[in-house]
């Protein structure tokens, strides 16, 4: 089923929350350790993303 202009149900939804990851990463990436990517092992660098995930919903 299709909407206006020929839209697929549900792009809406499913664009809405493709931009919501995309400005996540971005965010993510002015962590200076996640973009540069200094840890030499997966599960530090994990833990690093996390930490960063963390402030930044912590954040105000």
């Amino acid at each position: 089923m299709a909407t206006r202009a020929g839209t697929p149900a549900g792009f809406e939804t499913i664009y809405k929350r493709r931009s919501e990851v995309e400005r996540t990463i971005d965010r993510l990436k002015n962590f200076r350790a996640v973009a540069t990517r200094y840890d030499e092992r997966a599960y530090v660098f994990h833990g690093t993303v996390t930490v960063a995930a963390i402030r930044l919903r912590l954040r105000p």
